[in-house]
């Protein structure tokens, strides 16, 4: 029998996999219509908005190592490493909040020390 935490394990397992293949197509399908993200560096409002930037993302990430994941019927919390070909930034150690209504996620809390970023973004050009 498939409880409400299996079910809230199941969606952010497949987000969390599907994100970091790059299928922004299938992370989207977890989302709920009314979304929001927020991390030290971005914020959304619509999951367009956060899947946006994916591919960037995942080309420079090499792996990443789940060391915990906690459950309950409406949210979960993921402590992950990511290990990226950036010298400056190495291995981003990460904490990711998920809130669920109706089995899809509705918000994402990333948290993360962004200092090693800052220096990433500005040679990013802006358009």
């Amino acid at each position: 029998m498939t409880t409400p935490t299996d079910a809230t394990r199941d969606t952010v397992r497949a987000y969390h996999h599907a994100r970091f293949r790059g299928d922004a197509p299938a992370a989207a399908r977890t989302l709920a219509e009314t979304f929001r993200f927020r991390s030290p560096l971005t914020t959304s409002d619509d999951a367009d908005g956060h899947l946006a930037g994916l591919d960037m993302f995942v080309s420079i990430v090499e792996r990443v190592d789940l060391i915990s994941e906690l459950y309950a019927e409406d949210r979960a919390t993921l402590v992950y490493d990511v290990h990226t070909t950036i010298p400056t930034v190495g291995v981003q150690h990460t904490a990711e909040h998920f809130r669920l209504s109706d089995g899809r996620i509705t918000d994402i809390h990333l948290i993360f020390d962004a200092g090693p970023w800052h220096a990433v973004m500005r040679a990013i050009p802006q358009p």
